[in-house]
């Protein structure tokens, strides 16, 4: 039986004012799936994340979200597939006046009407989720750089979403913490059956976590690459890819 893409996005395009970023972009990410947007930078991936979880509106195309045409469509759809979905930003973008605990819980205390006892055992749920059991209150400001990015995964998770979205997960972490956060991802996929979108250029990341990817590319402002990540590695045609999956072949033809 064919598979049904739970998320759709056919003949996208995105501009910026009079500058055009994205050109006919078009692809489908599947249940359960790990999905990857890579690309150089200033190449569109946020862009388009943006664009997917509706926070921006396309010039032209559709977007389809677990069934749900967000393309142009009501504030009530969009709340909808608001508590679908989860994201887990750049920053973290946690408030630094609440703890941990209080983080979590915003989002369950907005879109729900919970008792206090309810939210505290989902709170300490996700907590556990990410191995942050007994920081419950603790600021933001008192937590390494993992720790706060575990910690807004658990905040995105809040809601029990179907899609989660990453945008650069491993941004601003050393190599041993990033390595973690991608065990993190893969176990999480597995045991919870999340979707996921991920916005990153670590080829490190990609290669442990993806299960496909596509590749954008700034000059022709479109999907360069579409496949499975280690496919591509060893049998793309395309410069720039193989240039991006085999860094370390292109110096060694350089020297």
């Amino acid at each position: 039986m064919e598979r049904q893409p739970i998320i759709s996005v056919k003949d996208l395009v995105a501009k910026y004012g009079e500058e055009v970023i994205l050109e006919h972009v078009s692809f489908d990410v599947y249940d359960r799936e790990i999905f990857v947007i890579l690309g150089g930078s200033g190449c569109g991936k946020s862009t388009l994340m943006k664009h997917i979880i509706g926070l921006i509106q396309p010039d032209s195309g559709r977007i389809t979200v677990d069934g749900d045409d967000i393309s142009s469509c009501e504030e009530t759809t969009l709340q909808r597939v608001f508590r679908k979905i989860g994201v887990l930003y750049q920053s973290a973008a946690l408030l630094g006046s609440m703890t941990l605990a209080e983080n979590i819980a915003l989002p369950i205390k907005e879109y729900t009407n919970l008792p206090d006892e309810s939210i505290d055992t989902m709170v300490r749920m996700k907590l556990n989720l990410v191995n942050l059991v007994g920081y419950e209150h603790y600021l933001p400001s008192q937590l390494s750089g993992g720790m706060r990015k575990r910690a807004g995964l658990a905040r995105a998770m809040a809601l029990n979403p179907k899609i989660l979205f990453f945008d650069e997960p491993s941004a601003g972490l050393d190599p041993v913490t990033s390595s973690e956060l991608d065990d993190l991802i893969v176990h999480l996929n597995r045991a919870l059956g999340t979707t996921m979108v991920i916005v990153t250029h670590e080829l490190p990341s990609i290669l442990a976590v993806a299960h496909r990817v596509i590749m954008l590319d700034k000059r022709t402002k479109g999907i360069i690459a579409e496949g499975e990540p280690e496919y591509l590695k060893d049998y793309s045609q395309n410069p720039f890819v193989k240039r991006f999956f085999n860094p370390r072949a292109e110096g060694k033809a350089l020297a």
